[in-house]
């Protein structure tokens, strides 16, 4: 029988080895940048949809404790007309309620628990062995050295799963990525619009400064830095943790991703590093972990040039800090407190 491919897998890595995004950054100048910038920005914002309209936030803090050197709030509003967000407010102890301190959004990533180790909630040894393996509380860690924080949960996750599994033996983020997309709606685009709206609601604290405000995430939540930073042009900086390389590697070889992490034709205009290159000129820390085995680091160092060129390109070449640590899938708990402190 003359030679046949049956394997979808090797079809879709055939595709992947042979592709170049359409808007992938090529330039060298600053005008190529403007140009790409403006063209690429807007096909983005083309490719993830409408955003909700917002709805009156009507905040309500409705829990507090003290851990670690840290206030932390339990505080719950509403993004849209159909959807609230529970979120835990970090804020240093003594810190003054008319003092403007800088703010930081922290995403979680793709965890049964959402924002609760992130903010340091404990809630038992499977938490906390989480932080412990992945430095996961950096909502807390970055309330001691001096920033207030909110930790939010993505839809899908925490306080929003609808419970553990509604569909067992599936992941919901992919059944709602389906359900979603027979309306044009995309889970990242709508968890996109709530860490917007979080931003909102930090500008309304009496302590935040509402011109300083970052954004952080690890893995899921490197996917929101990375999409949120490109889009939410009021965060000053960005730090993406253990997230940015080739969707030909973890997203087409492996699979490595769900439904709330994509919208469709996103690799068909860009590589992860364009997404992220739409942060420049603002301040942006990559973080990688020299033994991740959710995203190589052999994969990950590859994103690094060409950030570095957009960035060159955009003037901007000591807004781009790079840090692999020695970690596994983890935060890396060293360079984000002087870079935060240096951008906000």
């Amino acid at each position: 029988m003359a030679n046949r491919h049956f394997s979808m897998i090797e079809y879709f890595n055939h595709i992947a080895a042979n592709h170049t995004p359409e808007l992938s950054f090529r330039g060298r100048t600053s005008a190529d940048w403007k140009r790409w910038n403006r063209t690429a920005y807007a096909r983005l914002l083309d490719l993830l949809g409408s955003f909700p309209k917002p709805a009156p936030l009507r905040a309500e803090v409705v829990a507090q404790v003290e851990e670690h050197g840290v206030i932390k709030e339990r505080v719950v509003f509403d993004s849209e007309r159909f959807m609230s967000v529970p979120c835990i407010v970090c804020r240093p102890k003594g810190l003054k309620r008319n003092r403007k301190t800088p703010a930081i959004v922290c995403s979680h990533g793709h965890g049964a628990h959402g924002k609760n180790p992130v903010a340091g909630i404990n809630g038992g040894a499977e938490i906390q062995a989480n932080i412990g393996a992945n430095r996961y509380n950096y909502g807390e860690l970055m309330a001691q050295q001096g920033f207030v924080t909110i930790c939010p949960d993505l839809r899908v996750f925490g306080e929003r799963g609808d419970g553990d599994n509604p569909y067992p033996g599936r992941d919901k983020c992919n059944v709602h990525f389906i359900r979603g997309a027979i309306f044009g709606i995309y889970t990242l685009t709508l968890n996109i619009f709530d860490l917007t709206r979080c931003v909102d609601y930090l500008q309304t604290r009496a302590e935040v400064d509402p011109d300083r405000i970052g954004l952080m995430g690890l893995s899921q939540g490197g996917t929101m830095a990375t999409f949120t930073g490109a889009v939410e042009k009021r965060f000053k900086a960005v730090d993406i943790i253990c997230y940015v390389n080739p969707w030909k590697g973890f997203g087409v070889r492996d699979a490595n991703f769900c439904g709330s992490q994509i919208v469709p034709n996103v690799h068909r205009y860009f590589d992860v590093h364009d997404v992220a290159g739409l942060i420049a000129p603002r301040a942006l820390l990559l973080e990688y972990g020299m033994w991740d085995e959710c995203f190589p680091i052999d994969d990950c160092v590859q994103s690094i040039k060409p950030l570095k060129r957009i960035f060159k390109a955009a003037g901007a070449d000591d807004k781009l800090d790079v840090e692999i640590h020695p970690s596994p899938h983890a935060f890396g708990g060293n360079r984000a407190y002087t870079f935060f402190k240096k951008h906000l």
